[in-house]
């Protein structure tokens, strides 16, 4: 029996060059069909376009009208013959299957996997529901590659009037607007913004019977878990080994539209290759194959056309599914500012949350960095005890590096507690060094997930029984690997990168030698000192400046803020005996200038602007806040160096994000492309 598709095809070869031609008219005029590259288009691309677009049954609608039309009345008569003897065929072989046993089996397991979540105030297992605060989602219309560091997307992109906010259980609902359904959806966010704990309160709401309830199967399958699976498999079998085991077997799935959802979490965790150019078209749920290609071919609607497909990632993955695959783009900009104060108001005692929250509305960086969800628990964790031991708030870290290392002390003193009851074999100031070179390698790599022969290679042996606290979680427990093999990562990467700049800096004072690779120049040079705190800065702006996706902006920062004595101080266990001088400070300070000064991305240059902050060094930040307190701010020439000082002022300044006042600057190509990052940034613009 011809498929669809190939009935669509054969009604269409039956006309001439010319009728193709006016059919593919009407595709453009009546049905807005996009003019580039349907001009030119044969038969197979036509059927192909409308398929993609409107799916095989608004295909066969579409072919019908224009037909008759054309007064191809004839044409349009044998193809509607021909599709009721398909359907009648399909009907008589069809079984009717009660699927509401196995969806409600579906559902308690479900339920039973997602009610609870790790909660990083108690490192206890809590009711997803008793912690659950709504992220702030936006319709997303540009996707794309995006080649640069979350923390710095996050800082150059607050909400803008055009955003669309919308509600995560409304994602997959009949849109009021249009009136149709999104069927494949990519939701992106950047690490630690709350993407997975949206697919689990998503998921939870569907099996408790609150939301969705049109759907009758929801398929979660993390990346991170379809990685473990090296054998064939076929896509029935996959669902049975996961879902339901070997007892009651689920034979096949219900072919209406939007009955059945995958979920695949974590595109950025992916290690296998997704090639959609060379897809095998493979239509068959019960022939085993590789994974790459069961979710390709689920992505493409070969398999399984009518189910509903969420794909959560990263922003720098997104290229990995293209754009014609994907009906919506959403993207997840985690806390706003009214949900900030919501956490800390619900996570604490009200005049404790008032101190916090102001304490963080001091520190322009702080405040941003709380967009992040799991940065808000850290500020927490950290700033609670704080404020309830020193009245001094002068003493309480207004730094990234200082948040971080007030995190790194409570983590120690809660392991040493435990070191203690149950005698584990290792310091925890060991642990933390392991932690931070695999933190370190697995960064050079782009890895954010890791698997036990990654610890093992940094002599971090989970059978020991290490505790790792909050700064290394096992990710198993709230998700069941279909090879049982264990999932470790770190909480954010932030945490990630903070414990690879303790690495580094740890390696050049105590072993003397540099874990970043040298430049082509410092080799030929061969003036780098392996004992140099000013030369391991300077390899590390080096290494920096050269990524293209800013991996390493936030270890240089870190790197920064733990190089300043006080910040030592706090950690005299870690790092002894490190003896950094002002002179080095100075020198770090100066190198960083001049490069801001030959520096041609506005965006690097924040970042090194960041770094000079970290190091308390305000000398070109108080110049252009004077140049800002000028009456003439238009007439005045800027240095390269200024331009950079003047941006990263007024993206640190909580008045420019409500409203940009251009017309005060120069008026010219030069000031517009420069002051381009404060545009995006800004609500209004004048």
């Amino acid at each position: 029996m011809a498929s669809i598709k190939k009935l669509l095809i054969d009604s269409l070869d039956d006309l001439d060059k010319a009728q193709l031609k006016r059919f593919r008219c009407y595709l453009r005029d009546d049905y807005k069909f996009p003019a580039s590259g349907l001009e030119e288009a044969d038969v197979l691309d036509t059927v192909d376009k409308m398929v993609e677009r409107e799916k095989q049954e608004g295909a066969v609608k579409i072919t019908l009208d224009i037909l008759k039309k054309m007064n191809q009345n004839q044409l349009a008569e044998e193809l509607e013959k021909k599709l009721k003897v398909k359907k009648a065929a399909v009907d008589s072989k069809a079984v009717d299957v009660d699927y509401s046993e196995f969806s409600n089996t579906l559902k308690k397991l479900l339920k039973q996997d997602y009610e609870k979540i790790l909660d990083g105030n108690s490192h206890q297992n809590t009711y997803l529901t008793d912690i659950y605060t709504d992220l702030y989602i936006v319709k997303n219309h540009t996707g794309g590659v995006v080649n640069e560091h979350e923390v710095r997307q996050m800082e150059s992109n607050r909400t803008a009037t055009e955003d669309t906010s919308v509600m995560c259980k409304d994602i997959f609902k009949v849109q009021r607007d249009t009136g149709r359904q999104n069927r494949k959806v990519l939701t992106l966010g950047i690490a630690g913004v709350g993407k997975t704990v949206s697919v689990s309160k998503f998921i939870l709401d569907w099996a408790e019977g609150k939301e969705n309830q049109e759907i009758i199967f929801i398929f979660p399958l993390a990346f991170r878990e379809l990685n473990l699976i090296s054998v064939n498999r076929s896509l029935m079998g996959l669902i049975n080994k996961k879902f339901f085991g070997s007892e009651n077997q689920l034979s096949s799935l219900p072919k209406e539209e939007g009955k059945v959802m995958f979920i695949f979490d974590g595109l950025d965790e992916c290690r296998f290759s997704l090639s959609f150019k060379n897809s095998e078209g493979f239509t068959d749920v019960t022939k085993e194959t590789s994974v790459d290609v069961i979710i390709t071919n689920l992505i493409e609607k070969n398999l399984i056309p009518s189910a509903l497909i969420w794909i959560t990632s990263r922003p720098a993955a997104a290229h990995l599914i293209p754009p014609e695959h994907i009906d919506q783009v959403t993207e997840i900009r985690g806390f706003n500012d009214d949900q900030k104060e919501k956490y800390f108001t619900r996570n604490s005692k009200p005049d404790m949350s008032e101190r916090i929250i102001s304490h963080i509305k001091r520190s322009r960086s702080l405040h941003i960095m709380c967009h992040i969800p799991v940065f808000c628990w850290i500020c927490l964790s950290v700033l609670q005890p704080l404020m309830m031991t020193q009245e001094n708030l002068q003493s309480i870290p207004t730094t990234l590096t200082g948040m971080y290392i007030y995190f790194l002390l409570s983590q120690m003193k809660q392991m040493k507690a435990k070191k203690q009851s149950d005698n584990l074999p290792q310091s925890f100031e060991d642990v933390v060094l392991k932690l931070g070179k695999l933190a370190f390698t697995q960064l050079q790599k782009g890895n954010l997930i890791f698997y036990k022969e990654d610890l093992e290679e940094c002599e971090l042996y989970v059978d020991d029984g290490i505790v790792f606290s909050g700064l290394c979680t096992q990710m198993f427990q709230a998700e069941k690997p279909v090879s049982g093999r264990k999932v470790f990562s770190f909480v954010h990467l932030s945490v990630q990168e903070f414990l690879a700049a303790l690495y580094v800096l740890f390696i050049c004072k105590n072993r003397k030698t540099n874990p970043f690779p040298l430049t082509l120049g410092d080799k030929l040079k061969r003036t780098f000192k392996k004992n140099s705190l000013v030369d391991l800065h300077k390899t590390g702006i080096k290494n920096a400046l050269k990524s293209k996706n800013g991996h390493l902006d936030l270890l240089l920062r870190f790197l920064m803020g733990l190089s300043l004595e006080s910040n030592q101080n706090e950690l005299k266990d870690l790092l002894p005996s490190l003896n950094i001088t002002a002179e080095d400070l100075r020198q770090t300070c100066e190198y960083i200038k001049q490069k801001i000064k030959k520096s041609v991305s506005s965006e690097k240059s924040i970042n090194l602007f960041h770094c000079l902050n970290e190091l308390n060094d305000d000398s070109l930040i108080t110049e252009i806040q004077e140049y800002l307190n000028s009456e003439d701010l238009s007439g005045q020439d800027l240095s390269s160096g200024q331009w950079s000082a003047l941006v990263f002022v007024l993206l640190m300044s909580e008045e420019t994000q409500e409203m940009f006042e251009m017309q005060k600057y120069r008026r010219s190509d030069e000031a517009v492309i420069r002051l381009l990052p404060v545009i995006r940034n800004t609500r209004r613009a004048l």
